[in-house]
């Protein structure tokens, strides 16, 4: 049996991706299904670079600003969700157009993987963390270290948030998640994916534009949306507050630096983020990339990327 054809639009932060998505779904029948592990959270279009209702041009956007900043959203509760959207849309007869930079949240969407067991806040959970703090990180991956030794050798002492979630899975069901993310691994696509991927021809040119990008955020007010999240309750330690953006504008709010300095950071930040998707994309060999010159020419774009799916049935 065929599986459902989907369109993924992926690439580095700045490179137009939401734009594409949008000429693509338009174009297409399709709708938009973001793949972005911080557009989820309400209240963070700015730092996000979420779509706003004006790009979206009337295109139904589906985990855009869908969950309460102070929850900790996991890949696999990030994956249920998006997969409900997908089968919504391919039920009305239209194409899910899959947009955004989060390859793991990407890959699990299309692989259909499931995920180990394990609740952040539950009591094995809570017993863990009790014992990071009295015994510290080393304690507890040395004890990864005898059930898990393929996953304790992956890790660094101060990553406690794996540490805590592979033993937390070890006890919660006995297996390891090595065991577990492996037999996930080997299982074959829930859908068949058509990848689009955009990026500069001249790294420089990205950064320049991610550089002109923060700057622009600082200047719709970043600093402002960071404090209405403060505000309304949102705590520090929140997963919200670990975006690009947002943890560099809390130091500037707390006194730590200036304005300035934490848009430099900022810039340097995305600028390493970028660099990490680019490295991760350019693992699957199925994607159809399309290079930038200096300026982002979408229309052209938008006629090399029709072809092709003309070419692959997709239309």
């Amino acid at each position: 049996m065929d599986k459902p054809r989907v369109l993924c639009v992926v690439g580095p932060t700045a490179c137009g991706k939401t734009r594409m998505g949008v000429l693509l779904a338009r174009r297409f029948n399709g709708e938009v299904v973001s793949v972005d592990s911080m557009q989820i959270y309400r209240g963070m279009t700015i730092g996000t670079a979420a779509p706003t209702a004006r790009e979206m041009e009337g295109v139904p956007h589906h985990m855009v600003a869908v969950a309460d900043p102070a929850e900790s959203w996991s890949v696999a509760r990030f994956a249920a969700e998006a997969d409900k959207c997908v089968r919504d849309i391919l039920s009305r007869g239209k194409l899910p157009v899959l947009v955004g930079g989060t390859g793991l949240y990407l890959d699990a969407v299309i692989f259909g993987r499931s995920f180990a067991a394990g609740s952040a806040g539950g009591a094995v959970r809570e017993r863990l963390q009790v014992r990071l703090a009295q015994e510290g990180p080393e304690a507890l991956l040395a004890r990864l270290q005898e059930v898990d030794p393929e996953a304790a050798q992956k890790l660094h002492p101060a990553d406690h948030k794996r540490i805590l979630r592979a033993l937390e899975v070890y006890e919660e069901t006995g297996r390891t998640i090595t065991e577990h993310d492996r037999e996930s691994k080997s299982l074959p696509r829930k859908y068949d994916p058509l990848y689009i991927g955009l990026a500069f021809q001249d790294r420089a040119d990205m950064r320049a534009l991610i550089d002109r990008r923060v700057d622009a955020m600082v200047e719709a007010g970043l600093a402002d949306e960071v404090r209405s999240l403060l505000a309304s309750g949102v705590p520090r330690a929140a997963t919200a507050f670990q975006a690009i953006g947002y943890k560099e504008l809390l130091a500037y709010l707390d006194g730590a630096c200036t304005l300035t300095e934490a848009a430099e950071e900022i810039k340097l930040r995305s600028r390493q983020y970028a660099k990490r998707q680019l490295t991760w994309l350019r693992r699957n060999r199925d994607i159809h990339w399309i290079l930038w010159e200096k300026e982002r020419d979408f229309a052209r774009a938008l006629q090399i990327v029709t072809e092709i799916l003309t070419a692959s049935g997709l239309q």
